[in-house]
């Protein structure tokens, strides 16, 4: 079983910005959903000494998945195949900047993998679904996995063997965590109680 998650909101994230694989640090209302996945988490796993926490490097996903990681008593290994797309010359920019200078982006639902010096779709399938494969196989798997919003759909690709059209209308919610157990795919919400200031 993996319980996978995606970091909680950044600043990035609150100006949509384009972060790819460079940093930004979490909001309160990031934070808070980090202690929401952690509380969520809890309450599922009967026997955390047996899972581990992996997380991509990236600061957000490390701050998310120590948050985590203090609520269940478990330490974090960081794995930099679940690091986010690298979206190259696009980083840091706001998305709207982009997708006005590139107007043929609007209807493209592949668009953030067309960045100059950027990753493509195969690129970080590959190094995901790579990862994936080295994991030990279910039900011995207990896996928390902290990563991002593209690589969280290529995990969830990789791991139900989707095809890339459905991959890329997965949606990427800071507000639920995804249970992938015996084949399927489930959402759990784990909204904050009240969202912070």
């Amino acid at each position: 079983m993996i319980y996978l998650c995606r970091h909680g909101q950044t600043f990035h994230n609150r100006e949509g910005r384009m972060q790819g694989q460079t940093e930004s640090d979490l909001t309160p209302l990031g934070r808070a959903q980090a202690g929401a996945m952690g509380a969520l988490l809890a309450s599922l796993i009967e026997r955390p000494a047996e899972w581990r926490i992996v997380a991509s490097p990236l600061r957000r996903a490390r701050d998310t998945a120590e948050t985590i990681a203090a609520r269940l008593g478990l330490p974090v290994a960081f794995e930099d195949r679940l690091m986010e797309v690298s979206v190259g010359d696009w980083s840091n920019r706001l998305r709207d900047d982009v997708k006005r200078e590139n107007p043929a982006l609007l209807s493209d639902p592949e668009w953030a993998f067309r960045s100059p010096g950027g990753e493509t779709y195969d690129d970080i399938m590959g190094r995901v679904s790579g990862w994936l494969a080295e994991q030990p196989p279910e039900p011995e798997r207990r896996l928390i996995v902290v990563s991002h919003g593209i690589a969280g759909w290529m995990l969830r690709g990789a791991y139900a063997g989707l095809p890339r059209e459905e991959v890329i209308a997965l949606d990427t919610p800071q507000n639920a965590i995804f249970r992938l157990s015996g084949g399927a795919i489930e959402r759990l919400a784990c909204d904050p109680v009240a969202e912070p200031a």
